[in-house]
């Protein structure tokens, strides 16, 4: 039988795990947003290759932040259950070491319990595993989201614009450094913006 203070710290573990994704997930809470829905001149012009910083397309994007309070309410309620089932664990494993220390149980008994508890702390180890996969999924779904909404978005604004190319500063293809003129991430801000209130209001 593996002792209180094993359980402890698989309780522990866990509840570290959920809010560090908790914290991750909340990172990107919403911050002061610059565009007010109406599109920023830039300096740039057919043919250029701009770039926008997809951080801050992440952080003040609506959708974005819509999805993220989504998924946080949900790794919230998670973690309210791994912490409620660890501490049913963690209360059944001190109430068995009580019996035991007081003489209170058969040697059959204590055998018996120890296996159940054993087989409780699998459970709850699997349970937690299987919650730690599915805020992952949840969290890749969200990106995918994101990362599909704005494509579709830049492609169709490119018909437009004309642009060489666009670039980001950040992900794969980072952009080291750039004449500040050639940043359209204002632009396409506004324009994300603008096109998500419209399909919310058309829901």
């Amino acid at each position: 039988m593996k002792n209180t203070s094993l359980i402890l710290s698989i309780i522990s573990l866990v509840a570290v795990v959920v809010f560090g994704i908790l914290t991750l997930t909340d990172g990107g809470k919403k911050s002061e947003v610059k565009t007010e829905g109406e599109a920023v001149e830039t300096a740039a012009s057919k043919g250029d290759i701009v770039y926008v910083d997809l951080d801050r397309i992440l952080m003040e994007y609506d959708m974005a932040n819509d999805l993220r309070s989504v998924v946080e309410t949900k790794v919230q309620n998670i973690q309210a259950e791994v912490t409620r089932r660890g501490k049913k664990l963690e209360n059944d494993v001190i109430e068995f070491q009580n019996k035991i220390d007081k003489g209170l149980l058969t040697r059959t008994n204590a055998e018996l319990q120890s296996q159940k508890l054993q087989q409780q702390e699998l459970e709850f180890n699997n349970y937690a595993a299987q919650k730690q996969q599915e805020i992952n999924e949840e969290n890749v779904v969200m990106m995918n989201q994101l990362g599909d909404a704005i494509q579709t978005f830049l492609t169709k604004y490119n018909e437009e614009k004309q642009y060489a190319m666009i670039l980001t500063n950040s992900g794969g293809a980072p952009v080291i450094t750039a004449d500040a003129a050639l940043d359209i991430t204002d632009d396409v801000l506004a324009g994300l913006n603008e096109e998500y209130i419209k399909s919310k209001n058309n829901k």
